[in-house]
C-alpha cells in the first residue's frame, strides 16, 4: 500500500491522510467544513471523505492563515469570500493591531510596535512643548 506521500498529486486523500499533511486533528477539519463552505470533499459509503487536492491546499492555507497569520475563522471567511483564491490571502494586508486589552484581539500587539509608538508620541510631546 502506498503512503500519503507516494499518492499521486492528483489522488484523492482521506481524512487522516489530509489531517498529517495538514498537521492539524481530523476532528478541526471537519470543524472547518462547517464554516468553510469551499471545503467539499466526496462523501461516500459510511460517510467518509476523500479531499481533492485543490480541498487540501486550501486547508493548508486555512491553517497558515489562522495559526501562522494570525486571522480569525471570520477573517479567513471573509478573505475567501472576496473570492480571492488559496493563494492571494498570503499577500493580502494583515488585519490591523489592536489595544492590549482588547479581548477581541485578533493579532497580538508585539512589544517592540508599543516601543516605536512610545518614542514617536515622546517626540511629539517634546516637539509640542518647545512651542
Amino acid at each position: 500500500m502506498l503512503g500519503p506521500s507516494e499518492k499521486s498529486s492528483t489522488a484523492f486523500r482521506t481524512i487522516s491522510e489530509v489531517a498529517a499533511e495538514v498537521g492539524v486533528p481530523q476532528h478541526v477539519l471537519r470543524f472547518w467544513e462547517s464554516r468553510f463552505t469551499q471545503i467539499s470533499p466526496l462523501k461516500r459509503g459510511g460517510n467518509r471523505r476523500y479531499y481533492r487536492p485543490a480541498d487540501v491546499a486550501l486547508l493548508q492555507t486555512i491553517n497558515r492563515l489562522l495559526y501562522s497569520e494570525g486571522y480569525t475563522i471570520r477573517g479567513v471567511q471573509q478573505l475567501l469570500a472576496r473570492g480571492t483564491g488559496p493563494e492571494a490571502p498570503a499577500t493580502a494586508p494583515p488585519p490591523p493591531r489592536v489595544s492590549v486589552n482588547d479581548k477581541r484581539a485578533t493579532r497580538p500587539v508585539s512589544l517592540m510596535s508599543l516601543s516605536a509608538i512610545r518614542a514617536q508620541l515622546a517626540e511629539a510631546l517634546a516637539a509640542a512643548r518647545a512651542l
